[in-house]
């Protein structure tokens, strides 16, 4: 085993990498611990039995989940610049209904790129150089996951290479993973090879290559656009420059499919792998197609709902905003940052300026609410950068990476 893998090892013993800065409002209190070790070690008397730490560990995580009860939700913003520079921004709640959002940390972790953020369970993703990094923001624990030995031999003209990373939970081994598509190719998607690697976060862990089946066609992943229902992870890819295809990745079995988007998803676009503005949602636990090019014109928007995988039966919805809401969408270009816990689709600008706010879009009682954000830096407002948005609520912020 490689240095690297041995570091990860020793960060996911049971004393966690403490972070330079202190989160009181997102601790879990001294009395609370306290509480929990006393009713633990009654138990244990009374049983006379012995409470192995991986049991402590889970006493603690059932214990506290329970305790905290409903949360606010915290959002996150990660912002990368041209030069490199980044800052990752904690943001808390405002008001009851969670329409304004104030900037009260930051969290900047020196070398993180990837503005493209992934989340689950309280665990962040995002890259360090060629490395992934998991991040937990309630305890400043970051994890440097060692870098993917690829297969991969470049060809003449293969000039671009990307890794995207995706977290999943296979809740029968009890286990949270993390999958790693690499690609490499030429210029317009051409001569393209990709391949998928797994590191289950525990200790010893090490990445794994994922054999794909006997029909596999190569494909790189959409920037945007992942929907995890139950141990799937789902995510937007392309084949070519004309044939877009949701990936799903099973987290226990860890085996891949595809499904190919129907032709009118893509339609009156000439080159949609560059042009198409459509995201892979959650849909009342279904998968979706998020389409939104005309709702910055015609304030609509187009769902396409996955209703049978196996016989690739799609539905087809199509939501019209309220005229007091028009103005919303009327002089700026939006693009899908993810969904709330309660399905709704966060919008935000693609630009960003002073004044800067995200959308907040309930598909079920097609309603649209603004959502403030205040604190962000005058720095980053009217300049090239990039950024990514993740809302968490508080009670999943309870896992530790530990064993």
């Amino acid at each position: 085993m490689d240095a690297e893998v041995d570091n990860s090892s020793r960060l996911f013993k049971l004393k966690k990498r403490r972070s330079n800065r202190s989160y009181p409002s997102r601790s879990l209190g001294r009395n609370s611990y306290q509480t929990a070790t006393k009713v633990l070690g009654e138990v244990q008397v009374r049983l006379k039995a012995v409470v192995i730490p991986h049991l402590f560990s889970i006493f603690l995580r059932t214990f506290f989940t329970i305790t905290q009860g409903k949360q606010q939700p915290h959002l996150y913003m990660c912002l990368v610049g041209e030069r490199g520079q980044s800052e990752l921004l904690s943001m808390s709640s405002t008001s009851p209904d969670n329409t304004s959002f104030v900037v009260d940390q930051d969290l900047r972790i020196p070398g993180m790129g990837g503005y493209y953020l992934t989340d689950l369970h309280g665990l962040m993703c995002f890259s360090m150089g060629e490395k992934a990094c998991i991040y937990n923001p309630s305890t400043g624990q970051l994890l440097t996951l060692p870098k993917i030995k690829s297969d991969f031999i470049a060809d003449q003209g293969q000039t671009r290479y990307i890794n995207r990373y995706y977290i999943g939970y296979d809740s029968v081994n009890d286990q949270n993973k993390l999958l790693c598509t690499s690609v490499m190719y030429s210029y317009s998607l051409s001569n393209l090879k990709s391949e998928h690697w797994v590191f289950v976060l525990e200790a010893g862990g090490s990445w794994k290559k994922v054999v794909p089946h006997e029909n596999y066609r190569p494909h790189t992943p959409f920037p945007r656009g992942q929907s995890i229902s139950g141990s799937v992870v789902h995510y937007l890819a392309w084949h070519d420059m004309y044939t877009c295809a949701i990936v799903s990745f099973d987290v226990r079995s860890e085996e891949l499919t595809t499904i190919i988007l129907p032709e009118d998803v893509r339609a009156n676009i000439s080159i949609p792998a560059l042009a198409m503005k459509a995201e892979l949602i959650d849909y009342g636990g279904k998968i979706a197609i998020f389409e939104h090019s005309k709702l910055k014109i015609g304030g609509m928007v187009i769902l396409w709902v996955l209703e049978d995988a196996e016989k690739k039966e799609w539905s087809k919805r199509s939501l019209v905003l309220q005229p007091c809401q028009r103005h919303l969408v009327q002089d700026t270009e939006f693009i899908l940052k993810g969904t709330t816990q309660d399905g709704k689709v966060i919008l935000a600008p693609v630009e960003m300026h002073s004044g800067f706010y995200i959308l907040r879009y309930d598909l079920q009682s097609n309603d649209l609410r603004k959502v403030e954000i205040k604190g962000v830096p005058n720095r980053w407002f009217d300049k090239e950068c990039y950024y990514d948005l993740r809302l968490m609520s508080e009670s999943e912020r309870v896992i530790y990476l530990e064993t």
